[in-house]
């Protein structure tokens, strides 16, 4: 029943979160940059307020802390916070059409759902399992069980489906006549089974040079009118990144595998494997389970620990296995087949102390003489006097910067989070490398100006020109194939015929493409016709049709219950989809949350 617990912190943590939110509000922390009405953002005038959006963050950032065994970076924070605020919006949507449709929830309802429809985590609750799965009667059990009910538990029961079961409902009516027809689901089948072998001839727009091709400016804005929904981008950043580098040494290695026999020998000699996971593992996620990575077959793991993990006997704990991640003890509980329930504890190679030691003295000095919001060039004198590596990295708002093949943390979620042309941000902490950034350039996200897509689009339209101008010549290949064959026609103009490998019309076929017009056209042509031109994207096409064969409909007769299942589920999805970004879509949402974070900055630096 230690479960019942994490429901009393979650009571404890609102209180306490709420609670520091009112002070700042009120005043009583100092001058607040917020008050316990203002509005975060409005939903069709439906106002969600700054402290119920920074409870939910901060109520949402621990329990990720928690999962993560660390705190948060920038970029996970960031990320976080535009999770919370989206589910923030879809749900004030959410209640504007349960009132417009008259949608309830009763104790009644709440009652049968708690008893029979337990919430996704109680499902994964290792304490309600049986050999692994869910066991109904130890549910029943736990709800009845006093601890549970006085840990806040019916509570957080009736919180949950009060709002999941008004979702159910509204679901449910916007996907009440989702039902695949015979014949939906056999031309589905046979996208995927009709199968199809051709020869081709293609003329590519690389024949026609650019200088021949004329785009006026008049047609650049006309295109630019009817399609700027196409040139909406992310945010865009360009950076200079300095890298003071957490060099590992051999006795750094040896250190690690030391640690990792000494944990085996407690282990050896009495000491539960899962204690000793749970103490010292630094795989957070499985360490809270006893080190417990699940059942199952082979494919799950890294070759090394794979290697291991097989040639092991239930029961018996392995000595130290290095892989990409560090020292694994690996014990198998069990074993059927390919089948391992398999445990482990990771032990990660890491700087010794003495060596974090210079790396973070290092790192220090560097940032501190880095640091300005005045002179970009300080930045520069950092790298020069401590010899430092510096790149220039670009970042998208939304997404974490890469260097080298590695995540960057927090530099992408900084440079869009109010920082200035010319700032360097503060230190940032990752486990193989310190990293410290200088803002060089910012463009915001949003629409494009014309001026900025203006040579995309003009490439654009002069590949549809070519496009044109090749349709003849493409002509000319059908007109000769007809009265000789596609190959001589083809090398009588300067190009070649191919042919492709066996394909559906769902494939992805070398030369031709996917979902293409060149595909489409060999499953509308007889066996052995020839086409007129095709045109596509980057060229234009002749095929000639060397093979169909339809699918079997008794095979798809066969297996129909089970595809339409399939396919309706995927379909009510897609109507859930499709209904709540219509939502949005139509709906007048105003987000307030840059300038009132700005004026938070502001209000603090005073």
């Amino acid at each position: 029943m230690r479960s019942a617990a994490k429901y009393v912190w979650i009571i404890i943590a609102i209180t306490f979160v709420g609670g520091f939110l009112f002070a700042q509000a009120s005043g009583l922390l100092g001058r607040a940059p917020v008050t316990t009405t203002t509005a975060v953002a409005k939903v069709n005038g439906a106002e969600i307020l700054y402290t119920d959006y920074e409870r939910a963050v901060q109520n949402r950032s621990q329990q990720a802390s928690q999962q993560l065994g660390r705190a948060l970076t920038l970029d996970e924070d960031a990320r976080l916070r535009q999770e919370v605020f989206d589910d923030m919006v879809n749900d004030a949507l959410l209640q504007q059409e349960y009132k417009k449709r008259g949608i309830t929830v009763t104790d009644e309802e709440i009652i049968k759902f708690a008893q029979t429809s337990p919430p996704p985590e109680l499902l994964r609750s290792p304490e309600l399992q049986t050999e692994g799965q869910f066991d109904p009667a130890k549910y029943r059990r736990y709800l009845a069980n006093p601890a549970a009910r006085e840990g806040g538990l019916l509570q957080y029961l009736e919180a949950y489906y009060r709002q999941e079961i008004p979702r159910q409902k509204l679901f449910m009516q916007v996907t009440s006549d989702v039902y695949p027809s015979d014949a939906r689901l056999w031309s589905m089948w046979r996208d995927s089974h009709d199968s199809a072998q051709v020869t081709y001839a293609a003329l590519r727009t690389d024949l026609i040079s650019d200088s021949s091709v004329k785009v006026s400016d008049d047609e650049i804005s006309s295109y630019y009118d009817a399609h700027k929904k196409q040139y909406e981008r992310p945010g865009r950043a360009v950076l200079s990144l300095l890298t003071i580098p957490r060099a590992v040494t051999a006795a750094d290695t040896a250190a690690a595998r030391a640690r990792a026999e000494q944990l085996r020998a407690e282990i050896v000699g009495g000491q539960k494997f899962e204690d000793v996971a749970k103490r010292e593992s630094s795989d957070s996620g499985s360490a809270r389970q006893g080190g417990d990575l699940g059942r199952g077959g082979k494919g799950r793991f890294v070759p090394e620990f794979e290697k291991a993990a097989y040639a092991l006997t239930p029961g018996e704990v392995s000595q130290p296995v290095l892989s990409p991640f560090g020292y694994h003890l690996i014990r198998v509980d069990e074993k059927k087949g390919d089948t391992l329930s398999v445990r482990h504890i990771l032990v990660p190679i890491g700087q010794s102390d003495s060596s974090a030691a210079r790396t973070d003295r290092e790192a220090d000095a560097v940032a501190k003489l880095a640091a300005s919001q005045e002179d970009p060039k300080k930045f520069d004198q950092a790298v020069a006097q401590y010899k430092l590596s510096r790149a220039s990295v670009v970042a998208l708002e939304g997404e974490p910067v890469s260097w080298l093949g590695k995540p960057v943390p927090s530099v992408s979620a900084w440079a869009f989070g109010g920082a200035k042309v010319g700032e360097t941000s503060d230190l940032y902490d990752a486990p193989d490398a310190y990293y410290l950034a200088r803002l060089d350039s910012l463009t915001q996200g949003g629409q494009q100006p014309l001026s900025e897509v203006k040579e995309e689009i003009r490439h654009r339209i002069a590949q549809d020109k070519k496009v044109e101008q090749l349709v003849p010549r493409a002509e000319k290949i059908a007109q000769q194939a007809a009265s000789s064959s596609l190959e001589q026609a083809a090398a009588a103009n300067g190009t070649k015929a191919e042919q492709t490998p066996v394909f559906s019309r769902t494939s992805l076929v070398p030369g031709l493409g996917q979902f293409t017009q060149a595909i489409g056209a060999a499953f509308a042509l007889p066996k052995g016709a020839l086409s007129g031109p095709v045109p596509s994207r980057d060229g234009v096409y002749v095929l000639r049709i060397d093979r169909r064969v339809d699918a079997d409909k008794g095979a798809w007769q066969a297996q129909k219950a089970q595809q339409r299942d399939q396919v309706t589920n995927a379909l009510r999805q897609q109507r859930i989809r499709e209904y709540l970004a219509g939502l949005r879509e139509s709906a007048k949402i105003v987000d307030n949350r840059k300038d009132v974070q700005a004026a938070a900055r502001r209000q603090s630096a005073t």
